[in-house]
C-alpha cells in the first residue's frame, strides 16, 4: 500500500492572530508561512510524488503552490474531507476567549465527546478524514502501484487525528500529538498495519528552546502558530 506524506499548511494569518480559523474564507499564509511553503520543494526534492491532494482551504492551496510549480507534471486534487474541522460558531473567534468556554475542557480532555455548536463533532472530523485516506490509498495503489508515495496538505487537528487513528490511539489521546505549521508527517500503510515514519518534522529545533512563558498543559485547538 502507498506511503502518505501529510503536510500541515504553513503559518497563517489566523495562526499569528490567535484565531480559530476553521472554514472561515480568506485565511491566507502570512509572510513566515509563505517562506515555509517556498522551502517545501527542496525538502521533498528526493521524493517521487505520485499525487498531491489538498484541503480546499486557501492556506493549504497556497502551501502546495510552490511544490506544484517546481513539478510541472503534478496537479493538485481537492478533497473536502481533509478540510479543517468545522468549528461552527467558534470559527473566527479568538482562542484566548474560547479558553473560558466549558466546552474547551471537553475538547482538551475528552475530545471524542466534543461537538462544536453549529459545527461538527471531533469524531465526525476524524471519521471523514480517515475514510478519505483509505479511499486515496486504494486509488493511488491502483493507479501508481503499491510502492507509490503521495502527499496530502491538511490541517493540524486533521493530521493529529489521522496519526492517532494510524497508531490505534483513542481520539481522547490525540491532543498529546503536536504538528507545527508546514511540518511533515509520514505514514506508511501496509496490508496489516500502518507505520508512523515521521511526525511533525520541520527540520527546525527552535520549538525545543525554553521559552520565557512555558506553553502550558493544553493543546492548541487548530494546531497553533508553531515556534516563535
Amino acid at each position: 500500500m502507498p506511503t502518505l506524506i501529510l503536510v500541515r499548511h504553513g503559518r497563517s494569518t489566523a495562526n499569528t492572530a490567535g484565531l480559530l480559523a476553521g472554514w472561515t474564507p480568506g485565511v491566507a499564509l502570512d509572510e513566515r508561512g509563505a517562506e515555509q511553503a517556498a522551502a517545501l520543494p527542496a525538502r521533498l526534492a528526493g521524493v517521487p510524488l505520485a499525487e498531491v491532494v489538498t484541503s480546499p482551504l486557501q492556506r493549504c492551496r497556497e502551501t502546495v503552490a510552490p511544490l506544484l510549480a517546481a513539478r510541472p507534471g503534478l496537479q493538485a486534487h481537492t478533497e473536502d474531507r481533509i478540510g479543517e474541522c468545522d468549528y461552527g460558531d467558534w470559527s473566527g473567534r479568538k482562542l484566548a476567549e474560547l479558553a473560558d468556554e466549558p466546552l474547551m475542557e471537553v475538547v482538551q480532555r475528552h475530545p471524542s465527546a466534543a461537538a462544536f455548536p453549529g459545527g461538527e463533532s471531533m469524531r465526525a472530523m476524524q471519521t471523514r478524514a480517515a475514510e478519505a485516506v483509505r479511499e486515496w490509498n486504494a486509488r493511488v495503489e491502483h493507479e501508481h502501484g503499491e510502492d507509490a508515495v503521495y502527499l496530502m496538505c491538511s490541517h493540524g487537528d486533521i493530521i493529529k487525528s489521522l496519526v492517532a487513528e494510524a497508531l490505534g490511539l483513542h481520539l481522547d489521546l490525540f491532543q498529546r500529538i503536536s504538528v507545527e505549521p508546514c511540518s511533515v508527517t509520514v505514514i506508511r500503510y501496509t496490508r496489516l498495519r500502518p507505520f508512523l515514519v515521521r511526525l511533525g518534522d520541520t527540520g527546525d529545533f527552535a520549538s525545543l528552546v525554553p521559552r520565557e512563558e512555558p506553553p502550558g498543559d493544553d493543546a492548541t485547538v487548530g494546531g497553533g502558530a508553531g515556534a516563535p
